[in-house]
């Protein structure tokens, strides 16, 4: 079954904020295994000029998440067969950097849906905002369906 074009352009959103606390920030880049202490300590982040502690770049991922159930990839009428699935691509620029404090919201669309060979490729693009509405940044994620399984989804 191939993917359903007619979610190229495709908006969601998350429905809560997500709010970036010290620990979270800590719990990631411990997960990550990143020791810069700015990620930690709020007097080292201070002196590289940020408020409070900052977050790794790859955090983004946490608060993208937040809008992860209304993406439609989800959706059956999508035609995604997620044991054909691999994750192609995760991309992420900031205007600046996540922070402890933030309080942050994502709005997502399906930018493209395009063929590869045998593989279709789907590009996802998240914004993730603060309270303000201001961008904060973007993550772009590209996931492939590598064909069709014997029996279909």
């Amino acid at each position: 079954m191939a993917i359903n074009r007619d979610y190229i352009g495709f908006e969601f959103s998350s429905d809560e904020a997500y709010e970036v606390t010290r620990g979270k920030i800590r719990e990631f880049a411990d997960a990550v295994g990143d020791p810069n202490p700015a990620y930690r300590d709020r007097a080292a982040a201070r002196a590289l000029g940020h408020p409070d502690v900052i977050a790794p770049p790859t955090f983004g991922i946490v608060a993208t998440g937040a809008a992860s159930e209304k993406n439609p990839i989800l959706r059956p009428d999508f035609g995604l067969n997620y044991r054909m699935v691999v994750h192609g691509e995760q991309k992420f620029s900031y205007r600046r950097p996540i922070r402890a404090g933030d309080v942050l919201s994502t709005r997502g669309r399906i930018v493209e849906i395009r063929d590869a060979g045998r593989n279709e490729l789907i590009r996802i693009e998240t914004d993730i905002v603060d309270v303000d509405g201001d961008l904060v940044g973007t993550a772009v994620n590209t996931i492939i369906s590598r064909g069709t399984a014997e029996g279909g989804q």
